[in-house]
């Protein structure tokens, strides 16, 4: 393993790696205005929701670490205290980095990026009308964590209004997550594609306890197949099947009868056995898993 601390290395240096561990990142994609009336476009990944009633945002445009100088951004929301959230989908990721570009004061990165400005509701910032979802805010608080470059700006908002594209809504009306295509910042040069097969579903815990990892058996603990986050799912389960069950199982599944009809020595058979748990597993299966674990 291995430890630094935050002063043990160039500044620059620690600031990739931090990126680079705390990743994936959501992208604000924050749309302000100065005092003038000049729009400003610009993305930061140090984002996140972190309250639904009232609803709290909170991004943070970092001093730059080579001159310790703020982005315009933070300079507009000083004034203005308004801000437009705008959320990245796949099709967007090109022109927002190309929005990161730092262009002097008064330059318009909607026009430079080629995105479309769109009248927001309750806030003079304007919205990016090709971004999925888009959040109208007003600013609370600002928060600033040190003045040294790379140090945080806590920029804490409130959101006003949503806005949600018909386009990646449900025939119920709700957000489709594979419809969005959001993308997530990596380190360096790095993004992520948040659909497709890139996305799971990992059930959460009922609100009656799991078993528990140290309720399992040893022999299922120890097993050379099933992995940690197969012992994961199995441990998840309110309760064991019931012996009834388990006798019916056996008889309906074909291969789990094959495994327990072979003429395989025991280590053999406890493998095969969570080979075929296994598969279950990744069929989200976690019931019938337990079965054939049991049997």
């Amino acid at each position: 393993m291995k430890t630094i601390g935050p002063k043990d290395l160039p500044l620059a240096e620690f600031h990739n790696a931090l990126l680079t561990a705390v990743a994936p990142r959501p992208i604000c994609f924050a749309s302000t205005i100065d005092k003038e009336g000049n729009p400003n476009l610009s993305p930061f990944s140090f984002f996140n929701v972190f309250g639904s009633n009232p609803t709290t945002f909170i991004f943070s445009p970092a001093k730059r670490v080579r001159d310790q100088s703020i982005k315009h951004t933070l300079e507009n929301v000083y004034e203005t205290k308004e801000v437009v959230i705008n959320v990245v989908s796949y099709a967007m990721v090109q022109q927002m980095n190309l929005a990161s570009c730092e262009y002097p004061k008064g330059v318009n990165e909607f026009t430079k990026s080629g995105f479309t400005q769109v009248p927001s509701i309750k806030v003079k910032p304007f919205r990016v009308k090709e971004s999925p979802v888009q959040f109208e805010c007003k600013v609370i608080d600002i928060i600033e964590t040190g003045k040294e470059g790379g140090a945080g700006n806590l920029i804490i908002a409130e959101m006003l209004l949503m806005h949600i594209s018909p386009d990646v809504l449900t025939a119920e009306g709700k957000i489709d997550q594979q419809k969005m295509d959001l993308v997530g910042r990596m380190g360096s040069d790095w993004y992520v594609r948040a659909s497709g097969n890139a996305l799971f579903e990992v059930p959460k815990p009922s609100r009656n306890l799991g078993i528990g990892y140290d309720a399992m058996p040893e022999m299922i603990r120890q097993s050379n197949y099933l992995t940690a986050n197969n012992l994961g799912m199995l441990a998840n389960v309110e309760q064991l099947p019931d012996s009834d069950s388990i006798a019916i199982y056996k008889h309906i599944n074909k291969q789990l009868m094959t495994i327990l009809n072979q003429n395989l020595i025991p280590d053999e058979k406890k493998d095969a056995l969570h080979k075929l748990a296994q598969q279950l597993l990744f069929e989200n299966k976690v019931t019938e898993a337990w079965k054939v674990l049991l049997s």
